[in-house]
């Protein structure tokens, strides 16, 4: 089975991403204080004004929300949202200043959207970030489904501050030699669950146990997102640490590195054994390896791009927040953004 087979086109997802940019993009002079610096491509949209720049991005919880509801539990789906956001902030170089979120149900259930809080609440404490705001939505003709009150979407907008010019991070220093670090990731964190849900939710039920693991498939499943926000902040803070590049591993997987800089190649030769979710999808859905590593993240979160020199000090940095990680490749001059992954002798390109 592919990431297209159970519905998503990443394709056409992509085409149609580039056709909402270059109409958005028109809206950029409409700003009357300050510039757009990014608008859209990156991670984050970035505006100037006044020589501070302020960083911008929204995300959902996807249909990992659907695990959430057959699991009947609702206080960790508010963590993946918040996470969802803040790891894309700090990918330019900015430290998360604030969020909002928005909570959209079939009727307003005070346990439901008591419990959705919770868990934004634990992510916000996680990410240092404060929650200054928000809208929740009684929408019950807009929202598929039964008629079960736990019917709902939940998206999240983050708000991000590069402190200097200097710390702006775009992916346009990356250059033949950087080493890559790759972090270590929870789980599924909160992609890939169309295939994810089509390949296990197919043949188990949510409170099978796996042969390979002591926990259900849908705890395995409702792990919420890392954040990493605490260890990278420190990074960008560090003077001594230059960053060259920095990726939240979320849609598309690890060929998004071409988005950080595809005037170079990227050469992954020393991924870490796959986490026992990744290995339970790929065996029970037939999955090519290839697919595997263009759709899930594969046991790693986060990866920075930086010298050689530095490596030892930001993994130094990354290890004292109590968080795995090592060095997973390297980058190669002359490429078009082509990620080269090799697992077991085998060299793929994604």
């Amino acid at each position: 089975m592919t990431y297209k087979d159970a519905g998503i086109d990443i394709k056409k997802v992509t085409k149609v991403q580039n056709s909402i940019g270059k109409i958005i993009s028109s809206s950029h002079s409409f700003l009357a204080h300050g510039r757009v610096l990014s608008g859209f491509g990156h991670y984050a949209g970035l505006i100037d004004v006044d020589g501070k720049i302020f960083a911008l991005h929204t995300d959902g919880v996807g249909t990992k929300l659907i695990v959430s509801q057959m699991m009947n539990r609702f206080d960790t789906i508010g963590i993946d949202c918040v996470a969802m956001n803040v790891n894309d902030i700090i990918c330019v170089g900015a430290i998360p200043t604030g969020f909002v979120d928005y909570i959209a149900v079939k009727v307003p259930d005070s346990t439901l959207i008591r419990n959705i809080a919770i868990g934004l609440v634990k992510g916000a404490r996680d990410a240092n970030v404060p929650i200054v705001g928000g809208e929740t939505a009684v929408i019950p003709d807009l929202l598929a489904g039964d008629n079960r009150a736990r019917t709902f979407d939940l998206v999240g907008m983050a708000f991000g501050i590069v402190h200097t010019k200097n710390k702006l991070t775009m992916g346009n220093k990356i250059k033949d030699g950087d080493a890559i670090i790759g972090i270590g990731s929870s789980g599924l964190h909160s992609n890939g669950y169309t295939l994810a849900r089509k390949v296990l939710l197919s043949k188990y039920s949510i409170t099978d146990f796996m042969n390979e693991t002591d926990q259900t498939i849908g705890e395995m499943m409702l792990t919420p997102t890392r954040i990493y926000v605490r260890p990278v902040a420190k990074l960008i803070r560090k003077a001594n640490i230059p960053l060259h590049g920095l990726l939240h591993v979320t849609g598309g997987s690890f060929a998004k590195f071409s988005r950080l800089n595809n005037n170079v190649s990227y050469r992954l030769d020393n991924l870490p054994m796959p986490l026992d979710i990744f290995k339970i999808i790929q065996k029970e859905g037939h999955i090519q390896t290839k697919e595997m590593y263009r759709t899930f993240n594969m046991g790693i979160g986060f990866c920075i791009v930086l010298p050689k020199s530095a490596v030892d000090d930001a993994i130094d940095i990354i290890e004292k927040h109590r968080m795995s990680c090592t060095c997973i490749g390297h980058v190669a001059a002359h490429g078009r953004g082509e990620v080269q992954i090799k697992i077991r002798g085998v060299t793929l390109t994604l």
